[in-house]
Order: C-alpha cells, then structure tokens, then sequence
C-alpha cells in the first residue's frame, strides 16, 4: 500500500470505544482493540461490542483484537451486524510488523 497511514480513535455516544482506527488516505483500513485479557466473557462482548459498532459506522470489516495469548478468528453477530473479528496475540502482530506499508 502506498500513502501515509493515520491512527485515530473511536467513541460512540454511548461511550463506546475502538483504541484504533487504523486510516489511509480517505478508507478505514483496520479496527483495532486492545485487551490483556479476554477470558472474562463480559470484557469480550464489550470490546467486541464497540469493535461491531465502528465497523458499521465507519465501514470496515478488518477487526482485530490484540490479545497477551489468545488466538482465534470468531464470526461474530451482535444485533445484526456480523463480521469476522481475529484475535491475536500482541507479539505475533508485532513480529509481523509493518502491516500497512
């Protein structure tokens, strides 16, 4: 990809938020959270949650949750929205750095 990458973040009106909002040029390239441990089923939904809420909103479908170990790729449907989000752990993602060059 060519083009200079911008990071934002995301909250809802409701409080709800994304850690980043990975942008290039004028497309949402990936949404992305960030959560030690997403064993507690609470925490899970609700970084899904906000994940599935920007997703809508700003139109992309690449979600990632940066995680200490988990690892997955989940179908997820909250209130008919339903994306693919991918759980990873922190040091793969950073191994395979840079992700948007």
């Amino acid at each position: 990809m060519n083009g200079i990458i911008h990071i934002y973040f995301w909250k809802s009106e409701q409080q709800e938020e994304v850690d980043f909002i990975v942008r290039q040029r004028l497309k949402t390239r990936q949404l992305i959270q960030v959560c030690y441990d997403i064993g507690n089923m609470k925490t899970k939904e609700r970084e899904i949650r906000s994940l599935l809420k920007a997703s809508k909103e700003l139109g992309c479908k690449d979600l990632l949750v940066l995680t200490e170990d988990y690892q997955s790729e989940e179908m997820i449907n909250w209130f008919g929205i339903e994306e693919k989000v991918k759980f990873m752990p922190l040091y793969k993602w950073l191994l395979d750095f840079p992700h948007f060059i």
